[in-house]
């Protein structure tokens, strides 16, 4: 058992009870054992009052307690008509409380579906979601401007890439989870926080421990609120309610699929983070803030883990991080003039580069050093158009550098992708292969064990000269790499996936799961991580830019088809709309969401406002005591523990962030198997998430028959099941809404019709033809049309067998042949009479054989009986007695797991 456990959220189910006076919330478990209440007040027209006993209540008290506030909110008392509890709503969790210009609204889930698991610990989207207005009719002061607001705040659609876990902390990284899990156990036990009611024990007085020795330690760490988005919708109750209730939502992307490697399933799981800094559209939201929060700014995490093991402490987990974001520096584009390409300007001189400071100390504390700058942005232009950023970003970088040692210095790449581009003799992707290599071998990557004895019995030199930091338990990524163009769409996504295949493959050999660390493209492997990262960009284009992707990985191979160039058209046009005509009521709906502004009587509306620039640079309002070092920029104890990141290093303020309850090992708070394989109910393979996932040898691998199964064997363009152009057909009209799904794993139903749409595109024709043959019948006209049929039907040996066998057999392949067939007609057809008859006779055609196994006789007819072991055989003879009435004594751990079983059934 583990020493330590991430903790379960208590609250995974809620329904929504409501009186004239009071809403009750009541929460409770997923196996529904343990409940916590909430009560609101709808008294107050403006204020919000809300009241949590933090009392763990059992189902029957549950029952018992609403049953009273049926009874006692009647008109009369006993009165059966009319019932004083109504039920509401059902939901999911808790995304907050908002208020605007009259009372406050609560916002729930009422719909989940299940995108990812990572370890057992599930991942959620939200589907759906309900607002309900808190105060009562009676008590509401109606305001004029409140539909507004509330149509204004529905906009931002929480139903579309919006996701949360009850158990896993989607802000932060794997390293940092696992990290926090593998903390020394005296500083647990010192940070051990129980209260007195948590605590409570029945069995005090027997003189038992209520922990012993096999308590596990529970841990919960705080959010980084940086990518939490409903972190201002909680915070008016963050103080007041158990935290069981605060389930934080990320905003981004996340998918998941399945790579079998000879049926041993390894997940690739891609998970972004989209800050809530800064945030908005394409071209209202450029640059930097006053605080160093960059537009566009996107933590990217891939995580391969072994599914064949669920479990942090012993299964084998890797990850590498990489981010995107806008250049940190003050500029904009005015989209007033409507051009395609608005003039860059630089709106603030920054000769200290104070912004850029700000910006790379929040990523040395996160990431630790080096910091690696990829920056794509055009140098060479007729007329400065985006050369303005690089001029400026890499002045920014040399004065910065001049502060900081030179082993932790931020290390500039400057590469124009558009001029490599467009010349034929330049491949672009080779080129950033090349620089990928660099990259991971700078910061490493994030794996929880030691390296595997194959890298030791076959070492690489690749291997060898990996960077990051080695511990005992495995690896730590240190430093990062942050991408940019113009936009950070295009060009950065085809960028960040050159880097994350890259990384791939030295997390696949980490594993143990290829020979070399080195992927080659057109493998399964390969075009199952393409497509999670085409998802992955087109999910991000849309949330930044209105449209999704318009060049594309294949565009750079320069294999797509001729018909993508309309699509791109398309895209750009579409592009062009949003920025033009819907992007201000969209930056209007996240800065409302957000809580950057927040209505008020006596203030101008959202929509009055010029402009929201006063909004998001906080030091235009008023101005900042404390002013930073120019020389000093970073923050103070960072670079004492580089290259590691300060937030992972175990220090007073970190554990501050951490919640660390002791539990025993038996207790649902802290077991994952049992939150994720669900005993108490019944399940259906059919909805099993694994079984939905994309998997790499349905979705990826030729449909003949022996071709190799691995997935990193490299197949020409018609021997895939997805074509490697990558038609959609049908798909492609509903590419929106299943961008929108994150590209989950689409119900049975969707999926029968999606695979047979691909399959019938025509790139296996003898597969094609093979099925023709046996579904309808073909009639036979004439000499020339009985040629084509054969051709199309027929298949060789080597398509059905996988080898080619020859026309006529050696002659001692013939003998071994009719030896066999002779073993099978004589040997089991004789009983032992016969058969001790034909052994005296020498009949012909009958084989004597020796036995070899420990039965009378070789055949499949005979079995001994199984042997049970001197345990097994006492606790039967103990059953036995106990239904004669004679109990055995109990002992020790008898009476500790009796105990258990009653603190979680009815405690």
């Amino acid at each position: 058992m583990p020493a330590a456990a991430p903790i379960i959220r208590c609250v995974q189910k809620l329904v929504l009870y409501e009186t004239r006076a009071r809403y009750f919330l009541v929460g409770s478990n997923h196996a529904e054992t343990k409940y916590r209440v909430l009560k609101i007040d709808r008294t107050e027209p403006t204020d919000l009052v809300i009241i949590d006993d933090k009392h763990v209540y059992t189902q029957q008290e549950v029952r018992e307690l609403l049953g009273r506030l049926d009874l006692g909110n009647r008109t009369k008392i006993g009165q059966k008509g009319s019932s004083g509890l109504s039920r509401a709503v059902s939901a999911f969790g808790v995304v907050g409380f908002v208020r605007f210009l009259e009372g406050y609204y609560i916002v729930l889930i009422t719909k989940r579906r299940k995108m990812a698991d990572i370890g057992g610990h599930a991942i959620y989207k939200i589907e759906d979601t309900n607002m309900i207005y808190i105060p009562n009719d009676s008590v509401r002061v109606t305001h004029p401007d409140e539909t507004r607001y509330l149509r204004i705040f529905q906009n931002v659609d929480l139903s579309s890439n919006f996701y949360f876990s009850y158990s896993y902390d989607l802000s932060h990284s794997l390293q940092y989870n696992l990290t926090i899990l593998r903390m020394p156990l005296e500083i647990l036990k010192n940070e051990t926080t129980q209260s007195r009611q948590e605590g409570f024990d029945i069995f005090e007085d027997e003189g038992l421990t209520t922990h012993g020795g096999s308590g596990v330690f529970g841990i919960c760490s705080g959010p980084y609120k940086k990518y939490v988005w409903n972190s201002q919708l909680l915070d008016s109750v963050k103080n007041i309610v158990h935290h069981d209730w605060l389930l934080y939502v990320i905003h981004g992307f996340c998918g998941q699929s399945k790579l079998l490697i000879y049926g041993r399933p390894v997940y690739v799981t891609l998970i972004a983070r989209r800050s809530s800094k800064f945030a908005g559209t394409r071209f209202l939201k450029r640059g930097a803030n006053s605080e160093g929060d960059v537009a566009n700014e996107v933590e990217t995490e891939q995580i391969l883990c072994d599914a064949s093991v669920m479990s942090f402490s012993t299964g084998s987990y890797s990850s590498y991080v990489q981010v995107r974001g806008s250049v940190p520096l003050y500029w904009s584009q005015d989209i007033s003039t409507m051009m395609p390409k608005p003039p860059i300007t630089l709106d603030q001189a920054d000769p200290f580069a104070h912004v850029a400071a700000l910006h790379f100390d929040q990523m040395l504390q996160r990431f630790g050093s080096p910091i690696i700058i990829l920056n794509l942005v055009k140098e060479r232009e007729k007329r400065k158009h985006e050369r303005i950023l690089s001029e400026e970003l890499v002045g920014a970088v040399t004065y910065l550098n001049q502060f900081l040692p030179p082993e932790h210095a931020i290390v500039y790449i400057p590469w124009d992708m558009a001029k490599y581009t467009k010349s034929k003799l330049c491949n672009v992707l080779d080129r950033l292969n090349v620089i990928a290599e660099s990259v991971v071998k700078k910061t490493g990557f994030f794996v929880n064990r030691p390296d595997s004895y194959c890298s030791i019995l076959r070492p690489d030199e690749k291997w060898n000269e990996l960077g990051g930091f080695v511990v005992p338990t495995g690896r730590l990524q240190t430093g990062v790499l942050r991408t940019n163009c113009v936009d950070c769409l295009d060009r950065t996504n085809t960028a960040q996936f050159m880097v994350g295949k890259c990384a791939l493959a030295y997390q696949l050999y980490s594993l143990g799961l290829i020979d070399k660390p080195n992927l080659q493209f057109d493998t399964d492997a390969v075009r199952l991580f393409e497509e999670l990262y085409e998802d992955h960009g087109d999910t991000l284009s849309l949330q930044y830019g209105g449209s999704q992707l318009v060049h594309r990985v294949k565009t750079y191979r320069k294999i797509a088809p001729w018909t993508q160039h309309s699509k791109d058209i398309m895209q750009t046009l579409s592009r062009y709309y949003s920025n033009a005509f819907s992007d201000a009521d969209r930056q209007d709906s996240i800065n409302l969401f957000l809580g950057v502004f927040q209505p008020a009587e006596g203030k101008p509306h959202l929509w009055e406002l010029p402009t929201d620039f006063y909004l998001h640079h906080k030091n235009t309002m008023s101005l900042s005591q404390a002013r930073r070092s120019y020389t000093y920029w970073w923050t103070q104890g960072v670079l004492n523990h580089l290259p590691l990141p300060y937030d992972e290093v175990t220090c007073t303020e970190n554990r501050r962030k951490l919640i660390v309850k002791r539990f025993h090992k038996y207790e649902e708070e802290i077991d994952i198997h049992n939150e994720f394989f669900r005993p108490y109910e019944l399940s259906c393979f059919d909805d099993t998430f694994c079984l939905a996932m994309t998997n790499s040898i349905r979705d990826f691998m030729p449909k003949n028959v022996g071709i190799d199964p691995s997935p990193f064997t490299v197949r020409k363009p018609d021997e895939t099941g997805k074509s490697v152009m990558g038609n959609k057909t049908n798909r492609e009209e509903t590419v929106l809404q299943r961008k929108t799904a994150a590209s989950a794993p689409p119900p049975p139903s969707e999926e029968a019709v999606s695979s047979s749409s691909e399959d019938d595109s025509g790139t296996d024709k003898e597969d094609e033809g093979a099925v023709s043959q046996h579904s309808t019948p073909v009639k036979m006209t004439d000499t020339g049309d009985n040629i084509k049929i054969t051709e199309n039907i027929v298949q060789s040996m080597k398509d059905i067998y996988g080898i080619n066998l020859s026309d006529v057999p050696s002659e001692d392949d013939l003998t071994i042949y009719t030896r066999f067939v002779h073993l099978g007609q004589n040997q089991h057809k004789q009983d032992k009479s016969s058969q001790q008859l034909c052994s005296k006779h020498n009949l012909d055609g009958v084989i004597n054989i020796t036995h070899i196994s420990s039965f009378s006789q070789d055949n499949i007819y005979e079995v001994q009986p199984p042997k049970a072991d001197k345990k097994s055989i006492d606790i039967f003879h103990a059953h036995i007695q106990a239904s004669r009435g004679i109990m055995q004594p109990l002992v020790k751990e008898d009476i500790l797991m009796y105990r258990e079983y009653i603190r979680n059934r009815y405690m």
